[in-house]
């Protein structure tokens, strides 16, 4: 009997697929996605992200740009002097909790949302926590935020946790055994981020013992996680 071709790990780049076709859609993202389809229809065109790290939003963030030719960009990159260009076409701004009492960052959110809504331009943003708690200082910029349409990402069933694991093997261009993703599903923290991170273990585990991502495998780097823990 030959043995099996064996899968040869490489210190490759990262490259997400940050497509559409690439989110899988499910109870937890459905509001999400329906409301991304809407957007130009939301009251005032804008609408609000929310949820844990690595729940996705960067990548609905770049399904909504893809959909309505917008722009994206971190808050914390935002700039007075960036606005009136920016406002030309509909705009993305990810993270805006980081901006939270720097008022210059805050004036700048303001008058692109300003400039947007005369425009009718759409407007995406996103944070982890509900806007109510983004702690932001400018009370007209807090009640425009309120005003915008929220889906918040919830935590994932064993059907997007799976997909999810997929995706980040996908990205890493990695193949794992097939009884690897319900192993790990069934023993790992079930959060988005703790996906990402085991990912990123198994891929580092696979590459110095240059070994196979098998079963095998993901029980060592899950014992070490939690050793760790």
């Amino acid at each position: 009997m030959t043995d099996m071709p064996r899968q040869l790990s490489f210190d490759l780049p990262v490259r997400p697929a940050l497509g559409r076709e690439d989110f899988f859609v499910a109870p937890s993202n459905a509001l999400a996605i329906d409301l991304i389809d809407r957007a130009p229809d939301l009251p005032g065109a804008k609408l609000a992200i929310t949820g844990a790290r690595a729940s996705g939003k960067t990548h609905l963030a770049h399904v909504w740009a893809a959909e309505y030719g917008g722009r994206l960009l971190p808050a914390a990159g935002l700039d007075e002097d960036l606005v009136p260009a920016l406002a030309q076409g509909p705009v993305a701004v990810e993270d805006v909790p980081d901006i939270a009492g720097n008022r210059q960052r805050e004036r700048a959110l303001f008058h692109l949302h300003n400039m947007l809504a005369q425009a009718g331009q759409p407007l995406l943003l996103t944070g982890r926590d509900a806007p109510s708690r983004w702690n932001i200082v400018l009370p007209d910029l807090k009640s425009r935020i309120a005003a915008a349409a929220h889906a918040e990402l919830e935590a994932p069933d064993d059907a997007l946790l799976a997909a999810v694991l997929v995706k980040h093997f996908t990205d890493r261009q990695l193949m794992p055994r097939p009884d690897v993703i319900p192993y790990v599903i069934r023993h790992m923290e079930r959060s988005f981020a703790a996906a990402a991170e085991m990912v990123a273990r198994l891929d580092r585990a696979a590459l110095d013992a240059r070994r196979d991502v098998t079963r095998a495998l993901a029980t060592e780097v899950l014992g070490n996680t939690r050793d760790a823990g």
